[in-house]
């Protein structure tokens, strides 16, 4: 039995060894047949339709703005007799900026101190007469009118020393009126006199801007008006420049529209560490919760049409193969978009996949498989 079956595998082995190169050929063919019809299967990204808090954006610009900016002018007439910074100087509180002539005021001031001293004495004398009167006494030697006449006699010298104070305190304010501080710390901004010239009470002689206390100043549209809230993010950017955006604390909504533009206004915060100058240009986003939930899924999942039409590739996974889906067109609503996810609206169930990438040459019903990315 042995030797009959030896027999008959001994013209197969031989029929195979002469012929192992031509087998062999055949099994390359076959490999590549099977990898170009894999090569022909496209690779997509699948992402889930999810049920998350709805977000709007709104795309918002706006500027950095000073907290204060002062036109610095005088309360005096005076000629400019001293200019003590430049434009671009940071000053601090107190500093001096420019002193007008104040030669005039002085010698005044010094008059009424004069004027001063004299109705002291005055009063003075005033006062040891009257003291005088009350102690010989009334009924004496002195007669009691006359010690009326002395005390209306301090009374009066009284009034005349408090009258020549004030009008002391007054040429005191006017000499200081002549020198024009800083009354915050900022940086000079703009310079409109020079030495020599003659300038009138509420002349503006300099512009002064405090860099450090900014705020971002955004103007919304008045249909947003009442649905920010604590949740309300902001972020921001330097306009016309590609950088990470910056979270910004909204600090103040101003409850006033403005009636031309329809729009109100929010300021907030200068986010910390960053040199942001006043009149800088930004570009700010919105986020406003809506207080509900929807299904979302990437932007980029979405095709749309020239004729307004908007699908997805819903795809579903093919039956007894594992890691390849069958692909279908379905036609969708969609409402905000927030996060590069947009909500969709009809059209959609939660948990089934969507095509998010590779899906710009797909066929209703094509068989696709996970690209490497994907699958790894």
């Amino acid at each position: 039995m042995a030797q009959a079956m030896v027999a008959a595998v001994e013209p197969v082995v031989i029929f195979l060894e002469k012929n192992k190169e031509y087998y062999f050929w055949v099994f390359g063919c076959l490999m590549l047949l099977s990898q170009t019809a894999l090569a022909n299967v496209p690779g997509v990204e699948l992402a889930r339709v999810e049920k998350s808090e709805v977000i709007e954006e709104v795309r918002l610009n706006g500027t950095v703005n000073a907290l204060r900016t002062s036109a610095l002018s005088t309360l005096v007439p005076g000629q400019v007799d001293e200019v003590m910074v430049e434009v671009g100087d940071r000053v601090h509180q107190g500093d001096p900026l420019i002193r007008l002539d104040s030669e005039l005021a002085q010698l005044t001031l010094e008059s009424a101190r004069a004027e001063t001293r004299e109705a002291r004495a005055r009063l003075a004398e005033a006062r040891r007469r009257l003291e005088e009167a009350e102690r010989v006494g009334a009924g004496g030697h002195i007669a009691r009118t006359e010690i009326g006449t002395r005390e209306s006699e301090v009374a009066t010298a009284e009034a005349t020393v408090a009258r020549l104070q004030a009008a002391e305190r007054r040429e005191q304010a006017v000499v200081r009126y002549h020198r024009i501080d800083a009354p915050f710390d900022g940086v000079v901004t703009e310079r409109y006199s020079d030495l020599g010239e003659w300038v009138d009470p509420g002349s503006e002689l300099l512009q002064l801007v405090d860099t450090e206390n900014l705020r971002l100043d955004f103007r919304v549209p008045q249909e947003f008006h009442g649905r920010l809230d604590e949740r309300t993010m902001l972020e921001v950017w330097l306009r016309g420049r590609a950088q990470e955006a910056l979270q910004a604390e909204i600090r103040t909504v101003v409850p006033v529209n403005d009636a031309q533009a329809r729009t109100f206004l929010i300021r907030a915060a200068r986010p910390e560490g960053r040199d942001l100058p006043p009149g800088t240009a930004l570009s700010g986003l919105l986020r406003i919760r809506q207080g509900e939930e929807g299904l979302s899924i990437p932007r980029d999942a979405i095709n749309r049409y020239p004729e307004g039409r908007t699908t997805v590739w819903v795809a579903e996974q093919d039956d007894g193969d594992k890691g390849h889906y069958r692909v279908t067109e379905q036609r969708v609503r969609l409402g905000v978009s927030y996060d590069e996810r947009v909500v969709v609206t009809n059209g959609l169930k939660e948990g089934q996949w969507v095509v998010s990438r590779g899906n710009e040459v797909l066929e209703e019903g094509m068989r696709v498989r996970l690209s490497e990315r994907e699958g790894n």
